[in-house]
């Protein structure tokens, strides 16, 4: 009797015979634990952004009922939503920042779900991706310091915005170079197959380190 044994989607770029046709030359599909990477990054990104935007048009509502609105993570005056949401910041590019975050966070959703139904993507799709996440990153990165050092307040769900976009990119970033979509020597392509883990906590790590230095026990007080 012969048995039929069903593979995961693998990172190398061979057609899938299982498939109706063909996959496009060159092009390249996830195995299934980083596509649930991608699904549960994005979902905790869109959670957040969610639950900003919500918070941010109890704001909005507030203020022309001549009221006030208070977040519910809004604990003391540096764990402080509201004053972050209330800033100049929170609107970098003209309109609420996790309104952004509600579509981005989305795509990569639907990137995740897209590879565990067995999609294959060519290089500049996943080099598109990759810029994505880098942008986001950079943009998470300018949030921190200005969060630090000129709001002077957290936002509880904006650091998991920033912890989900981290790991995202890191991961990201490790696919395109494990696939040799992003050019990089052999040692660095091996250490990217065994310790991709180390830089996003490592990444993580350090933005908790700046947050307890910059304000310690009063983060609690």
């Amino acid at each position: 009797m012969s048995k039929t044994t069903v593979k995961d989607v693998s990172t190398e770029p061979e057609p899938d015979p299982q498939r109706d046709e063909p996959a496009a030359p060159g092009a390249v599909g996830g195995s299934r634990a980083f596509a649930l990477l991608l699904v549960i990054t994005g979902a905790a990104g869109l959670l957040a952004a969610w639950v900003i935007t919500i918070d941010k048009f109890k704001i909005l509502e507030a203020k022309v009922a001549g009221e006030t609105f208070t977040p519910g993570c809004s604990i003391n005056p540096i764990v402080s939503c509201g004053s972050i949401m209330e800033s100049k910041q929170a609107e970098a590019f003209g309109f609420p920042n996790p309104m952004l975050g509600l579509v981005c966070y989305g795509i990569v959703i639907c990137v995740g779900m897209s590879l565990l139904a067995r999609a294959r993507f060519p290089r500049w799709y996943w080099l598109t991706f990759n810029f994505g996440t880098l942008f986001g990153v950079v943009f998470c990165a300018w949030l921190m310091f200005q969060s630090l050092y000129r709001i002077n307040a957290l936002c509880l769900w904006c650091s998991l915005a920033w912890a989900a976009t981290i790991v995202m990119f890191w991961y990201v970033t490790s696919f395109n170079i494990r696939n040799g979509f992003l050019p990089a020597p052999r040692p660095l392509k091996n250490f990217f197959a065994e310790f991709t883990w180390v830089l996003p906590a490592t990444h993580i790590g350090i933005i908790a380190m700046l947050i307890l230095t910059r304000w310690g026990s009063q983060l609690w007080a």
